[in-house]
């Protein structure tokens, strides 16, 4: 692909025509310094394009301890890509941080750290919480595309998180906090240390967090998939025996007038409080199943965990070595290793858990109730069962170890008699991981177990037959109907599988960069700066060997495994036009345009056209078109893909699907051959309850690579005022409107969002996808990557900072952010009608945060309050929870409104005679409670574990030495 743009000549043709008024240099200038969002060194740092600066000072105020978390509370943050909560979710990204900048995904935000790449994941995600905080001087946070300047990914915005330079003795810090529960303790401790010289300085820190786990169970709201209101709605397979006949194609025939029954072992307890099961081998010890009989059925979220732990530990070190000839060296090292867990109920087991290879209960089982040995040699028969082994939860932990390294050797040189700076570097930036997971079954040892067993002379159930024995060292029979009390260490050890995996990303780049001063106009000094940039990155993700045979309850996933090489180069030109003229304080124009040649898919030229115009001295307007790209990630394009066990809510569900309440979707799903009064059912054979439907029993298909996705492309627009009348001392108002449009968008379709393009939008190549049985149930359904129509977004940025004056009182400052989003849409293919989703659950119309900070003597503090607007929500039935139940959302017709949500933040530091500082603080100060919503993505249950419990407390102490 090639983009020739009239920007991209602009810049090659505006300097030899500007030269013509070239006027010779005179004096010394001021020093410059580089900005995020431009290559060149600059003195005015009010630049066109918008940049939100986050200090360290105001990051220990937060309260907060990661990098990923301080940025997701800014106004432009959308709901993280994977939530602490989602222990569902199949991700080697699960324990790590990602910021989400204005809801266009956080692959496409470019994270820099002191203006280099960070390392990124074989999915293109970069995790924010291996930069160790306690090393930060300053984020900058440019709210702008910036491709032209660095290349892919930077639609969204660009991250750059600035390191200390130097450090003059030791910094201690330790941090202790937790919720007013006792309970999601978070730690951190960080200890630097650094020297300084003539000849350089050096730096060192070791920096080790750990975030502690939140189980749903101890808390009503979180306790169960619905929260109070709806306790018993969402349960799952049961943990004692379900049975069934087998049909002749090996589903489960449960209707007596076709020959079958539906019978579950008898057991004492409840839903809330399990007992013990009878003997599973007595056809007496059963009684009939039904599907609203809750006590049936088990409350999975008791054993899932509501919020993952999570430990890092970091060692950092930077160093400046200065040279002779007006050159310095400078290297960065940083390893990292992060360490989490993630815990679901066990397994929701049945005869045709992977239908390529179904099992069953044995006629010949010494446990079958209907087998031989209960019924008499020749009459018995196969079971099709259903059981949840609750025994062993599903655990996974996740490894990942991250290391970056780079090196640049800059300098300096005079040509015409001006100054030129010029660097080199080399980058090497690498994640290297390992998963092991537990609680998923040998589908091979469980039909072993499962099949023809017979009590032997010492009381011991044993595999085989008395003729034909198998030894106990080859073969543990296993009572899967009896419930937990009738499991035994051996038959758990031989029917469970241990999985694992390996998955890694390297890049690495060489980079040149060049920038200076090219003559004089009237206006001032025309400053250039360019650069070439080698890259290449490689990864791989290799499921384990057993894993990828699919004789694993583990999902089914494949080898993915891909590199490319790109080169670039890019050219930046900062023009002054006009100064000291009526209405013209100062004009300047900003142009720059990168080329970029990538091995896997051709070459794309980037540009940018850029503003500041200052009519008084007090007013800066500042405007921006740029256009922008996103490369295929290497799991884009090469990835292996998986199944998964999706969650969703049939759209042609007669009760609660939008095929109740919309023709349109209704005569759809007639037309595919839906029948009439269609009801989807769960994995426990009963019909789903609720608008938040259910997990699919079958697996999906997700995450298959394509090697025909094309590059996303973008176009940016801003266009601002900065404020900062005179007669205010302290006073910088801010007002910045964007637009930011993205085509070709590469997406990992959703089962919802396949459903409703194919369904709601007649989107003929969603149903492709689609595979319905006789009955309308789904099961088959194809999600992989693909270039998906366009995505739209605008709004406003206005930020207030105001210095108070100094006062007998101390000293006192505001910030204040605001987001505002206009509009934010969708649509699937260049045919179909935009969708919006503005306002929604996760796209917040409105955010807010102000803050005061507070200065006296040795005292200081900071108050915080955190603002968001009401959201429409998903209902939970047309006349329950429904505040509008003919309102129109994307997902159809009818929902319920939410309120806004304002949180409260205080923390209060003293600092000591002997250089330490203590910081005590709490958050969510005024205790605001979570709340339901069905819109959420939160796996276990319906709050969003991404906003308070409740209250939380910390405390934080800071030793210099």
């Amino acid at each position: 692909m090639h983009q020739p743009t009239k920007i991209a000549a602009a810049v090659a043709l505006a300097l030899p025509a500007l030269a013509a008024f070239a006027q010779q240099a005179a004096g010394d200038t001021p020093a410059r310094v580089e900005v995020t969002g431009s290559r060149i060194r600059q003195v005015d740092l009010e630049t066109a394009q918008p940049v939100l600066k986050v200090t360290a000072e105001q990051i220990q105020a937060t309260g907060l301890v990661t990098v990923g978390d301080i940025l997701n509370q800014l106004t432009a943050a959308a709901p993280p890509a994977f939530s602490k909560g989602a222990t569902l979710t199949s991700n080697r990204e699960m324990g790590g941080q990602f910021i989400d900048m204005r809801n266009l995904g956080s692959e496409r935000l470019l994270v820099l750290v002191d203006g280099k790449r960070w390392t990124q994941t074989v999915d293109g995600y970069t995790d924010l919480s291996t930069v160790p905080s306690s090393m930060i001087e300053r984020i900058e946070v440019l709210k702008d595309g910036a491709s032209a300047i660095y290349g892919s990914d930077a639609i969204a915005g660009v991250v750059n998180i600035i390191l200390k330079k130097r450090l003059e003795g030791g910094q201690l810090s330790i941090y202790k906090g937790q919720n007013k529960a006792g309970d999601g303790d978070n730690e951190d401790f960080s200890l630097s240390y650094g020297v300084n010289g003539d000849k350089g300085s050096l730096m060192f820190g070791l920096t080790h967090s750990s975030q502690g786990t939140v189980w749903a169970k101890d808390r009503a709201i979180t306790s169960t998939s619905y929260g109070p209101a709806h306790a018993t709605d969402g349960l799952g397979v049961g943990e004692f025996g379900r049975i069934a006949a087998v049909g002749p194609t090996g589903a489960a025939v449960t209707s007596a007038a076709a020959g079958g029954f539906n019978k579950y072992l008898d057991h004492t307890g409840s839903w809330t409080n399990p007992g013990t099961g009878s003997a599973s081998n007595d056809i007496a010890s059963y009684h009939d199943y039904v599907s609203t009989n809750a006590d049936d059925k088990y409350n999975s979220t008791q054993q899932m965990m509501f919020q993952s732990p999570v430990r890092l530990t970091s060692i950092f070190t930077k160093g400046t070595l200065e040279l002779p000839y007006d050159m310095h060296f400078s290297t960065t090292a940083m390893f990292a290793e992060r360490t989490s867990s993630t815990q679901n109920a066990g397994y929701p087991l049945n005869s045709l858990t992977k239908s390529n290879y179904p099992v069953y209960v044995d006629a010949d089982s010494y446990y079958n109730p209907y087998g031989n040995a209960a019924l008499g040699e020749g009459n018995g028969q196969d079971l099709f069962f259903y059981r949840r082994l609750t025994e062993v939860p599903r655990v996974t932990e996740n490894r990942n170890q991250t290391l970056h390294i780079d090196s640049t050797l800059a300098g300096a040189f005079n040509a015409m008699g001006r100054k030129w700076n010029w660097d080199v570097g080399y980058n090497h930036s690498q994640v290297r991981g390992t998963t092991r997971s537990t609680g998923n079954i040998n589908l091979i040892n469980l039909k072993n177990a499962l099949g023809a067993s017979f009590m032997n002379a010492s009381g011991v159930v044993q595999c085989g037959t008395a003729a034909n024995p198998i030894p106990l060292s080859q073969c543990v029979p296993f009572d899967i109907l009896g419930g937990p009390g009738a499991s035994t260490q051996a038959g758990l050890d031989y029917i469970m599988s241990v999985g694992q995996g390996t998955y890694g990303s390297t890049t690495n780049s060489a980079t040149a960069n060049l920038t200076g001063e090219l003559f004089t106009l009237p206006a001032g000094v025309v400053a250039v700066a360019a650069g070439l940039e080698h890259r290449s990155v490689s990864g791989y993700d290799e499921p384990g060997q057993f894993e990828q045979s699919g004789y694993s309850t583990d999902l089914a996933s494949y080898t993915t495994t891909g590199k490319y090489t790109v080169r670039e180069a890019y050219v930046e030109a900062n023009v002054p036009l006009l100064k000291d003229v009526f209405l013209v304080k100062s004009l300047s124009l900003d142009l720059a345009s990168r080329y970029s040649d990538y091995s896997n898919f051709g070459s794309t030229t980037n540009s940018k056209a850029s503003f500041t115009w200052k009519p008084v001295d007090d007013v800066l307007a500042r405007g921006t078109y740029a256009q922008g790209f996103r490369a295929p990630a290497l799991g884009d394009t090469f990835g292996g893909g998986s199944q998964s066990y999706d969650t969703y809510l049939d759209i042609c569900d007669s009760r609660y699907g939008q095929a109740a309440t919309n023709g349109g979707v209704a005569a759809s799903c007639a037309a595919a051959g839906v029948p009439s009064g269609f009801r989807q059912v769960n994995a426990t054979g009963a019909f789903v309850t609720s608008t938040g439907g259910s997990q699919t029993p079958y697996a999906f298909d997700t995450g298959v690579g394509n090697t025909s996705l094309r590059p996303e492309t973008a176009t940016t627009k801003t266009l601002g005022l900065v404020w900062s009348p005179s007669f205010v001392k302290g006073l910088t108002t801010s007002l910045d409107w964007f637009r930011i449009h993205v085509d070709d968008r590469i997406t990992a379709v959703t089962v919802k969002y396949t459903l409703e393009q194919c369904y709601l939008y007649g989107v003929q190549s969603f149903c492709d996808n689609i595979k319905r049985d006789s009955t309308g149930q789904i099961t088959s359904l194809s999600r992989g990557n693909l270039n998906l129509g366009a995505l739209e977004t605008s709004g406003l940025d206005f930020g207030v900072q105001y210095r108070f004056p100094r006062s007998a009182l101390g000293q006192v400052n505001l910030r204040s952010d605001t987001t505002w989003v206009h509009s934010y849409k969708i649509k699937s293919t260049t045919e179909s009608d935009w969708v919006s989703y503005v306002g929604e659950y996760g796209y917040n119309r409105l955010k807010s945060n102000l803050s005061l900070d507070w200065a006296r003597g040795n005292w200081n503090a900071t108050y915080t309050m955190r603002y968001q607007s009401g959201v429409k929500d998903e209902c939970w039935d047309t006349d329950v929870e429904c505040s509008h139940p003919d309102g129109v959302a994307s997902f159809g017709t009818g929902y319920n409104k939410l309120g806004s949500l304002t949180y409260s933040d205080l923390s209060v530091g003293y600092a000591t005679a002997w250089k330490g500082k203590i910081v005590l603080g709490v958050n969510n100060l005024y205790d605001k409670a979570p709340r339901i919503t069905y819109s959420g993505d939160s796996s276990g249950s319906s709050v969003d574990p991404n906003l308070p419990l409740e209250r939380y407390f910390y405390v934080r102490y800071n030793q210099a030495f």
